[in-house]
């Protein structure tokens, strides 16, 4: 569905719940409370389904919008969510019932009864701008600094190669809105735990290099998380760290789930690796510069698997 479709279908959904994706990020977590706030400004009842994986550090992003207990919807949405697989084991009872998709990954799977998908999007929060825009919504600054922040993070603070002028024009209107800008980007940009530090040592330590040295492996095993006792919120957004080595042009960062489960987390130049093409061999997907999946093995296994599908995509 086009913007203007999408704006005039929320505009008619009442008693609405909204879903996010497992390990949420900035920019599910941001559309999420976004969107909820503006279907309350038109008078509607809407609420964010508690993630389970959501951790501290989208607290303040949350407050006031999770859903009460006992709360039944007539209609379900999701927001930056490319698959059924990607949804929490909270949203269980609702993944053969959703209404609409807001998304911007390419790969989408298109499982909602309706869909609005634009892959041109830097993060889903553009998408949202431009339908909040056709719904005539006014752009407080609580709904601002949600979409600036889902921006701002699905972009690595505007330096990701998604990055577009346009990308910066959005982000200038939600800033004029009025709100504090430099509080979020502090939050998510500025301030490391003590952990984190150590951690993102430890990768650079024992990441491996192939390619001559242009492609790039890291490790998050369970061992090393017991090791340094990292929380979530230490490990947020670390598939982004081994691509700022010099000389690497494709990371992959492997994080140890299980003993034999691995999420993968490729991010790429987006010019000499499609990330969403090497991925969906594996049954994920994402953009060409940053895509994910699952691989069931140990690291090593995961690795050997990885490089594999890297070169078959390389080498057609």
């Amino acid at each position: 569905m086009t913007d203007h479709q999408t704006a005039r279908r929320l505009a008619a959904l009442d008693q609405v719940l909204i879903l996010t994706h497992r390990r949420p990020d900035g920019d599910t977590i941001g559309c999420a409370s976004a969107l909820c706030l503006a279907l309350q400004q038109l008078g509607k009842t809407a609420w964010v389904l508690p993630n389970e994986d959501a951790h501290g550090l989208f607290t303040p992003y949350l407050e006031g919008v999770l859903a009460p207990a006992g709360f039944l919807p007539q209609h379900v949405v999701a927001v930056d969510v490319a698959s059924l697989g990607m949804l929490p084991d909270s949203a269980g009872a609702y993944k053969d019932r959703i209404d609409l998709v807001i998304d911007h990954h390419g790969s989408n799977e298109g499982y909602g009864r309706e869909t609005c998908v634009d892959p041109s999007c830097a993060a889903c929060g553009e998408l949202l701008y431009r339908i909040f825009q056709a719904m005539a919504i006014s752009f407080t600054p609580e709904i601002a600094m949600l979409l600036y922040m889902a921006i701002a993070t699905d972009t690595g603070c505007f330096v990701y190669s998604n990055t577009t002028p346009e990308t910066h024009r959005i982000a200038a209107a939600l800033m004029a809105v009025g709100f504090d800008a430099q509080w979020v980007n502090r939050r998510h940009f500025r301030v490391k735990s003590l952990k984190r530090m150590r951690l993102e040592g430890r990768l650079v330590q024992e990441m491996e290099l192939a390619q001559g040295g242009t492609l790039a492996f890291a490790y998050v095993t369970l061992a090393l998380i017991a090791d340094l006792q990292a929380t979530e919120e230490d490990l947020e957004d670390i598939s982004s760290f081994i691509g700022q080595v010099e000389g690497v042009d494709n990371a992959v960062t492997i994080r140890q789930l299980s003993p034999q489960e691995c999420k993968i987390s490729l991010r790429t130049d987006g010019k000499t690796l499609n990330a969403s093409a090497v991925c969906a061999l594996h049954g994920g997907g994402g953009h060409p510069a940053a895509a994910g999946c699952t691989i069931w093995g140990t690291p090593a296994q995961a690795k050997a698997a990885m490089l594999a599908a890297i070169e078959q995509v390389q080498h057609g």
